[in-house]
C-alpha cells in the first residue's frame, strides 16, 4: 500500500508548471472581480497550491 503513494509528491509539480510560462497568463483582460487576469491567475494558484499541498500531506501521512 505504501509503495502506491510514491507518485503523490509529483502532484506538487502542477502549480510549478501552471506558473512556469508567464506569457500564457500575462494579460489584463478578462478582469475577474476587478483584478486583471494576471493577478487573478496567481491568486487562484495560491489557494490551489495550498489544497494540493494538503492532499500530498494527508496522503503521505496515512
Amino acid at each position: 500500500m505504501r509503495r502506491s503513494r510514491r507518485w503523490l509528491p509529483l502532484i506538487l509539480l502542477i502549480p510549478f508548471v501552471a506558473l512556469l510560462w508567464p506569457p500564457f497568463y500575462n494579460r489584463i483582460d478578462p478582469t475577474i472581480a476587478g483584478l486583471p487576469f494576471f493577478y487573478a491567475w496567481q491568486f487562484a494558484w495560491i489557494a490551489i497550491t495550498a489544497v494540493l499541498t494538503w492532499i500530498v500531506f494527508r496522503g503521505r501521512r496515512a
